[in-house]
């Protein structure tokens, strides 16, 4: 069980889920091991694109969680998360936000198109501010949103932007599993 000064960490994975190799299943074991209450939103069995699936299920874990929380999104896990607390009441200490996607924009090959998006209720991405203090990480080179659109989210979501650098998405792919920063953004996160 959680204390009220060690909140929930809830860990929300974008549209690819739950990958093992990955910096926020590496951050959530490191923090279990060390004796924190780490929940993940589980991956979709159905509707798998569904924006408001996915809101359901980060809402399932979070009243799950006995106590405050501290959200740890990732990519479209970001946009999930600000969808989610547009109609959210419950006691979020803060977020850390990594690497939203621009969904306004076309996206690489392979990725959903913005009227699949917009199909699946993704857009519009709310603008804003969230009710709950945020730091916003951000990729200088991110093939899935420019460093200016993303700056533009933080501010607009009232988040701290935090310039990571040449870092791709900031997934395996980009060269990331450990993300030892992780840790660092979180504790800033938690300090308010």
């Amino acid at each position: 069980m959680s204390t009220t000064t060690e909140p929930v960490i809830v860990i929300v994975p974008g549209l690819r889920d739950h990958v093992a190799d990955h910096w926020q299943t590496l951050l959530g074991d490191r923090l279990a091991e060390a004796g924190r209450t780490v929940l993940t939103v589980p991956p979709l069995t159905e509707d798998a694109l569904s924006r408001e699936a996915r809101v359901a299920a980060l809402d399932k874990v979070v009243s799950e969680a006995e106590g405050p929380v501290v959200l740890v999104a990732h990519s479209a896990g970001v946009i999930t998360t600000v969808h989610w607390a547009r109609g959210s009441t419950a006691q979020v200490r803060g977020a850390l936000l990594v690497t939203p996607p621009d969904f306004d924009t076309p996206l690489p090959e392979g990725y959903p198109t913005p009227e699949t998006l917009g199909e699946h209720g993704w857009t519009p991405v709310p603008r804003s501010p969230l009710p709950f203090p945020s730091v916003v990480a951000a990729s200088s080179n991110d093939p899935l949103g420019t460093a200016e659109r993303v700056a533009a989210l933080a501010r607009d979501w009232g988040g701290t932007l935090v310039e990571l650098g040449e870092v791709g998405h900031l997934n395996p792919a980009s060269g990331y599993g450990p993300w030892p920063r992780a840790e660092e953004l979180l504790r800033q996160v938690e300090a308010g």
